[in-house]
């Protein structure tokens, strides 16, 4: 929103405020303002960012971002009495985008932006600092653009760049909180701590701060199927239904989409997902019109590091907590005892009190809504002991708090430059305290019945990859080889035998009996290492992911393209062998028993936009005393402790991109020795002898720094992002 179009009255108590940065957005533009072709009250606003505001391997890689805008009560029957703006980012693949597979990418959260995972995980460009102190962008050599065209959606409505109704407004940098209209600081905070800005109508003002978004991950669900419709015959060229299936081994196989999450993705993908496909059957027996609504099949659904049921996975953050790979024993054996008595004795209980419930998908029953949350806050006492504890609970290694991953990208979304090249309407946030209490409000991530889904969408022909990192605490991943093992034990009879083995075992054998004797077989990434292990039969699959914490994609980025790339492939995860997946089990030990040491904590980074997660208590006191000051959007005590890179930095940056490549070379230098190729998937011939992944790269230009996760506190504990 431009500053100078709002009303006199509050530009006058906009200028009473002096010591507010203020720093809002430019006025939108875009190349591209249509109305939807599937629902005319749906209008679409898109541009092709500035070249250099995210840099890819190739220049011939085309970017949109923009908008997609419904109108209050297309969710009918749901209460949707507000607007909702869902922001988009879309990249080409690096290789034949017209026949490239599709990858959706959500964050979690809830309340959690899809940028972070662009800019931080998976996404074709990474920011990096610059010697004179400013950001920009380089390529990431192992975003998931190398295999597929892929898009970042934020939702639900008020998270990163997605809004209802753009308010001009103060954050405060300390809380999280967002104050509307704009307001003096905290006389207890420095001015740099609060900025003006534009954003959604959810703030402290609000006697119910989250009215304006979805509160159940039901509601987020319906959101993205209608954001979807248009996106994807806006840009029909990218919708795979339109277009043969050369992405898997099987030419029969009709073309689909590729869902991945990540954390309360848990609870997203298999939502999301089972909604796609009982749409599609609403369109299939003539309950939609099919003149006017599209079919979205999924492929396969990643699942990282997700929360998916907490009856089950509840039970294994004290187990975790004294049996963890690195031999960390954040809580001693009798704490794990007592902790674990408490899950049998009040936390099961009150999450199956919950699910008895006579519950509804909307959140429009209080009843069970109190008796859900209840339960959310019963069962935060296991979920928070690494916090208690002083561990940073995305990485045990670490100690809190930790600058892993870096907010650099948060400094550089907000830059003015940035957001112009973008069209963003509001400033960005990386987290929405608001949509998280909304989902809290609900007990929305004690709600049942996601085990039932993923069987549903495996008898469907989806592929289902559950994939965690072996470092994290917040979604560990015994509790994640839990859900494989109750997901498959879901199924005994399916699939259905068609011949029996001289044993009298039915061939084949059905998903309980077929993935339990499934054995680990190592992931083998390239020559040199092996990244993890992987439990897999049918279209079901476990892997643990060594030395990574809750950010797989950060921590080993080879590893978790692989994975990514053989999962959209259907081929065999351990080696990206042709298989059949009708009948392939995998083959190796029953167990997996990778065990490692803590790395070297990082060197600290106090990230302004993430201060909670990142800054010391002294980084708190100094900056409460008015003591230090801001650079580059980091916060030091003195200016002596500001360091800039020591060597020139090749970056892009808006209306000035670095030199790529548009054709011809197919490498890009990954050190002063080695070339890594652009593109390809490493299909591997062979065992390493060495396990485990490499340590993550910091940030280039940060000098070794590598900083900042979330703001704010999940029931207590951490955000999930």
């Amino acid at each position: 929103m431009n500053l100078l179009c709002l009303p006199p009255a509050l530009l006058a108590f906009i200028a009473a405020l002096p010591l507010a940065h203020a720093q809002y957005p430019p006025p939108a533009s875009y190349q591209n303002i249509l109305t939807s072709p599937v629902n005319p009250n749906v209008s679409v606003a898109y541009k092709q960012p500035t070249n250099g505001t995210c840099t890819t391997a190739f220049t011939t890689q085309k970017q949109y971002t923009g908008y997609i805008s419904i109108p209050p009560y297309t969710l009918a029957p749901i209460q949707q009495n507000y607007s909702i703006n869902t922001f988009f980012w879309f990249i080409e693949a690096r290789q034949t985008p017209e026949t490239a597979p599709l990858t959706i990418w959500l964050n979690g959260g809830p309340g959690s932006s899809s940028m972070f995972g662009l800019f931080n995980e998976v996404g074709p460009c990474e920011v990096v600092q610059m010697a004179d102190g400013r950001y920009g962008t380089q390529m990431r050599t192992f975003g998931w653009d190398r295999a597929s065209n892929i898009l970042f959606i934020d939702q639900p409505n008020q998270v990163g760049f997605s809004y209802d109704s753009t308010t001009n407004a103060s954050l405060d940098l300390f809380t999280n909180e967002i104050f509307e209209p704009p307001t003096p600081p905290d006389s207890q905070l420095p001015s740099f701590m609060y900025l003006n800005g534009t954003f959604g109508t959810a703030s402290e003002n609000d006697s119910r701060t989250y009215a304006t978004t979805a509160n159940t991950t039901q509601i987020a669900a319906r959101a993205t199927w209608h954001f979807l419709q248009t996106w994807l015959s806006t840009f029909s060229q990218y919708n795979p239904s339109t277009r043969p299936n050369v992405t898997t081994t099987s030419s029969s196989e009709p073309a689909g989409i590729n869902l991945f999450t990540e954390s309360y993705g848990g609870k997203y993908g298999p939502v999301f997902a089972t909604y796609f496909e009982d749409q599609n059957t609403a369109i299939a027996n003539g309950q939609l019109p099919s003149n006017s609504t599209l079919p979205i099949r999924l492929q396969s659904l990643g699942i990282m590091n997700g929360l998916v049921d907490d009856l089950i996975q509840d039970y294994y953050f004290p187990y975790y907590a004294y049996n963890n790979t690195y031999g960390i024993e954040i809580i001693s054996q009798t704490d794990q005892l007592n902790a674990l008595n408490l899950f049998s004795n009040q936390c099961q209980p009150a999450i199956q009190s919950c699910r008895m419930a006579n519950q509804d998908l909307f959140g429009d029953n209080e009843q069970a809504n109190q008796l859900c949350e209840a339960a959310q806050w019963t069962c935060n006492n296991l979920t928070s002991i690494a916090t208690a504890h002083g561990y940073f609970p995305y990485d045990i290694r670490q100690k809190s708090p930790s600058p892993d991953p870096s907010a650099a990208y948060q400094e550089y979304l907000n830059q003015e430059d940035v957001l112009s090249a973008i069209g963003a309407r509001v400033n960005y946030t990386e987290s929405s305290p608001y949509v998280q209490q909304d989902f809290i409000s609900t007990g929305d991530s004690i709600r049942g019945g996601l085990i039932e889904d993923i069987a549903d969408l495996l008898k469907l022909g989806v592929r289902v990859a559950l994939i965690y990192g072996d470092a994290d605490f917040l979604v560990n991943w015994y509790g994640g080889q839990a859900i494989a093992y109750a997901v498959a034990n879901s199924l005994p009879n399916y699939p259905f035998p068609t011949s029996v083995a001289a044993s009298g075992a039915g061939i084949p054998p059905s998903y309980a009996s077929g993935f339990a004797n499934a054995g680990f077989a190592e992931i083998v990434v390239n020559d040199s290492y092996v990244g993890g292990a992987v439990k897999q039969y049918g279209n079901l699959s476990f892997s643990r992911v060594y030395d990574a914490g809750h950010f797989i994609p950060y921590y080993q980025p080879e590893t978790a393209f692989q994975i990514f790339a053989r999962v959209i492939m259907g081929t065999d995860l351990s080696t990206a062998a042709d298989v059949d997946l009708s009948s392939f089990a995998s083959n190796g030990t029953a167990n997996a028993t990778y065990t490692a040491s803590a790395p070297p904590a990082p060197s600290p980074t106090c990230w302004v936009r993430n201060w909670n997660g990142s800054c010391s208590t002294s980084d708190t006191e100094a900056m409460q005393n008015g003591e230090g000051l801001i650079k580059y959007g980091m916060y030091v005590q003195n200016s002596d402790s500001i360091t800039l890179p020591s060597t020139s930095v090749n970056a892009g940056i808006p209306g000035s991109p670095m030199s790529t490549t548009s054709s011809g070379s197919r490498e890009a230098k990954a050190s002063e020795t080695t070339t890594t190729p652009l593109t390809g998937v490493y299909t591997a011939t062979g065992t390493p002898t060495s396990s485990g992944g490499a340590a993550p790269t910091a940030v280039p230009g940060l000098d070794g720094r590598v900083g900042m996760i979330l703001s704010g506190a999940l029931l207590g504990a951490a955000v999930m992002i």
